[in-house]
């Protein structure tokens, strides 16, 4: 079975898997999810609203669409699985320029648990998951 089509038939995880940073996690979950005790922070890093959210239901978490990959890099990459390795290097060049837009990830991640709210439906190889292992990083220097 090619890998392409590995990931058409391999089942779309919902939450991708915390990573802890001393007591603290990073997550990331569908904007979709309902909120969980553990969730801690939440916010929204994508450039667009997410479809079918009222913006009433998220009126608590704040919207960091500055720390989401620019408008031509996001719609260059359209989510084609092919184009991922490649779309990590810009994305990551990107935040490397715009340390503005990601400090404050980093400050709530240093008081508690943060979670990355996307409405890409595959969280293994959307922004957040990039932006997640970008702010590790940071973190552990």
């Amino acid at each position: 079975m090619t890998s392409e089509r590995a990931r058409k038939t391999k089942p779309r995880r919902a939450a991708q898997s915390a990573k802890s940073h001393g007591q603290f996690t990073v997550q990331i979950k569908r904007v979709y999810e309902k909120p969980s005790r553990d969730d801690g922070q939440r916010f929204l890093v994508d450039r667009l609203w997410p479809r079918g959210v009222a913006k009433k239901d998220l009126a608590s978490v704040p919207w960091l669409r500055e720390v989401a990959p620019s408008a031509a890099l996001r719609k260059w990459y359209g989510h084609e699985p092919e184009k991922w390795p490649e779309f990590r290097k810009r994305f990551r060049e990107e935040l490397r320029k715009n340390a503005a837009s990601w400090k404050p990830l980093v400050e709530a991640i240093q008081k508690g648990n943060v979670t990355l709210l996307t409405a890409s439906r595959d969280v293994e190889i959307c922004n957040a998951t990039v932006l997640k292992e970008f702010l590790l990083e940071k973190i552990s220097r």
